[in-house]
């Protein structure tokens, strides 16, 4: 069995002393350790829920705070693309581009990430089931990813709502190099909270949890130093503070 990775970080780029006290705690598990860790976070929220809700800096500007973070503290990073253009760009910076749910049948978007020869992780859509995986994944896989990651995060339960169905995990194992599971996002509420998304922090560690069971190769874990502050998916984010906790748990 591979080991497993964790990717961790907050949700979106806040500010960078936010990056250097989430960075220098990943640093310190991995330490502590020996776990794999990379470092997560999005330089624009293209999918949040109101106009009015905080993206992050944009494209050039956090390219240059995750290249930072990599030059400062020496770990991989995962960032999210939304649009094809981003991908050369984010690709020269990361090591992992990673597809959002919503998008993850958009074939240009899919083909421009894999065109740069990085890892590309997949996060299933809300509305497609493990086997529908196969085919966003070989859309990756034949336009030149190094790797292909499958995740999952859930799947729509009615309005407002997410379930998560563990078989998915080994459903898509025949088509990813990893199959990752998404902790913090599939505890989300979509659009549940009055024009941003709610979500119930508590039911993260036992997701991961039962990811491991169902044999999860990695765990995605969005935190934060105070998520009740965080300026996007604060609900469902998990305490830096108990971070440790739950990889040690994990592994």
């Amino acid at each position: 069995m591979m080991k497993p990775i964790f990717i961790a970080g907050p949700c979106v780029i806040e500010s960078a002393e936010l990056l250097d006290t989430v960075a220098q705690e990943l640093v310190r598990i991995k330490r502590l350790t020996g776990a794999e860790v990379y470092f997560k976070a999005s330089f624009d929220k293209a999918n949040r829920t109101s106009l009015r809700s905080f993206r992050g800096p944009g494209l050039e500007k956090g390219l240059q705070m995750l290249a930072d973070i990599k030059r400062k503290y020496g770990l991989p990073l995962l960032t999210d693309i939304h649009e094809s253009y981003q991908a050369e760009a984010a690709g020269q910076v990361v090591d992992v581009l990673q597809i959002p749910a919503f998008l993850c049948r958009q074939t240009d978007l899919l083909v421009q990430a894999a065109h740069t020869g990085r890892t590309v992780n997949i996060k299933k859509a809300q509305f497609l089931s493990g086997e529908d995986m196969q085919f966003p994944a070989e859309k990756c896989r034949e336009s030149g990813a190094k790797e292909v990651w499958l995740t999952e995060r859930g799947n729509i339960y009615g309005y407002n709502n997410l379930v998560v169905d563990f078989r998915n995990l080994p459903l898509m194992k025949p088509f990813a190099d990893r199959i990752i599971m998404d902790c913090t996002h599939s505890v989300q509420r979509p659009g549940g909270a009055g024009g941003s998304t709610g979500g119930d922090r508590r039911f993260v560690p036992q997701m991961a949890l039962a990811a491991k069971a169902f044999g999860a190769d990695g765990y995605f874990v969005e935190t934060h130093p105070n998520p009740t502050e965080a300026l996007s998916d604060g609900p469902n984010m998990l305490y830096l503070s108990d971070l440790e906790h739950l990889i040690t748990s994990l592994l």
